[in-house]
């Protein structure tokens, strides 16, 4: 098993109690994270969210992405409902980690959009994988999801790992004078779905 569970523990936070996962992946050394709240086992259309780290967006607060917006919101979901999962991934910047995040945004600084300044550093305009995902509802036992995303690519990845995707759920949030342009380029060049 390339992601392996280490430890549990319980993690109060502003929305609710969750209970929080700690896994190795064993591949490359990184370490991942499940946030779960209710009776998971066996469940299906579990409501999940796959969440890949973002520093500045998750902790920093910054207006220039959608990330923390949508980070609260799933969590605030799964708590309204009171079963769910959220997987905090480790692979800032779609991959290309925060140091070069911080190259790409003086990119956009600049003018570039997201995906102009990953390329013109070297990198695929996303470079995240999802096989950890794998390892890690299935330590939860959870048999099929209804996604929180924006992203067909994360549809396409669980459903090609053979995790049931029931059903999509948009998570718009964040929309701002900071980040629209960002947002436009996630729907232009990266095939986000976005209603608006």
């Amino acid at each position: 098993m390339p992601t392996t569970h280490i430890a549990s523990s319980l993690l109060p936070t502003p929305y609710g109690t969750f209970d929080m996962h700690g896994f190795a992946d064993n591949e490359t050394g990184k370490e991942h994270v499940a946030l779960s709240m209710g009776a998971l086992a066996g469940s299906a259309g579990v409501l999940t969210r796959l969440h890949s780290e973002c520093l500045t967006g998750d902790a920093l607060f910054s207006m220039r992405c959608d990330c923390g917006y949508q980070l609260q919101e799933a969590l605030k979901r799964i708590a309204a409902e009171g079963t769910g999962v959220l997987l905090y991934l480790r692979q800032e910047g779609r991959g290309i980690g925060l140091l070069n995040k911080i190259k790409a945004y003086n990119l956009q600084d600049q003018g570039a959009d997201t995906v102009e300044a990953n390329e013109r550093l070297g990198f695929d305009a996303d470079m995240r994988r999802y096989d950890m995902a794998k390892d890690m509802l299935d330590y939860l036992q959870v048999k099929s999801v209804r996604l929180m995303t924006n992203n067909p690519r994360k549809i396409k990845a669980l459903t090609d790992l053979g995790i049931g995707v029931e059903q999509r759920q948009a998570l718009e949030v964040g929309k701002n004078s900071h980040n629209s342009e960002y947002l436009a380029t996630k729907a232009t060049k990266l095939n986000h779905l976005f209603s608006k």
